[in-house]
């Protein structure tokens, strides 16, 4: 089912801030002071507190984005499964799982696992093969909300089907590497639409 509609790649702009944009300068020098606030903090920081920081955060981080998939773990079972205490109920155990695998793909990307490969059709194949090696079998098993049948995710693949996540309807799966094309390039004189 690799079928593409033709959704315009201008559905995800805008990418950057355009040249002839009234805020562009505000903008930019907002996100210069961010970038340099964020790198005096981290600086401030020792060490040992710098790491314990970023293991809160990607639990955190965590936490929420699988609450937007409807997966519901508490933050403490998250903290059980980084200490290898799983629930006795499959499916709280399932999504301790889960959670742990999303914070060790995280580190790993923290820890340089994606240099210069983040934005790449490999570099997010690679990052969704780990997360999907680390799960068990039954949550590589979903339900296709239009045909109802059950359909195995194929770790480090594109779809081929298409998804919906809560009330949004994703790209169709053959839009996914126009959109991958577009992430990659710059706008280069187009007058910010692409082709």
């Amino acid at each position: 089912m690799d079928f593409d509609r033709g959704e315009t790649v201008g559905a995800m702009e805008p990418m950057l801030i355009g040249e002839s944009s009234s805020r562009r300068g505000e903008l930019v020098d907002l996100a210069v002071e961010l970038a340099a606030k964020a790198a005096g903090f981290r600086r401030s920081l020792p060490p040992q507190i710098a790491v314990s920081l970023a293991e809160l955060v990607r639990s955190m981080n965590c936490y929420y984005s699988n609450l937007i998939e409807g997966h519901d773990t508490h933050p403490i079972d998250i903290e059980r499964a980084l200490k290898e205490d799983f629930s006795k109920d499959v499916r709280k155990r399932d999504l301790q799982i889960e959670a742990r695998a999303h914070i060790e793909v995280q580190a790993w990307i923290d820890a340089g696992g994606l240099a210069g490969r983040a934005l790449t059709q490999d570099g997010l194949r690679e990052t969704h093969a780990r997360f999907c090696e680390r799960l068990p079998g039954e949550m590589l098993r979903v339900g296709d909300s239009t045909s109802h049948e059950e359909v195995t995710i194929a770790p480090g693949a594109f779809r081929e089907r298409d998804v919906e996540v809560g009330g949004h309807r994703a790209i169709s799966p053959g839009a996914v590497p126009r959109f991958m094309r577009r992430l990659r390039k710059p706008i280069q004189g187009s007058g910010g639409r692409t082709r």
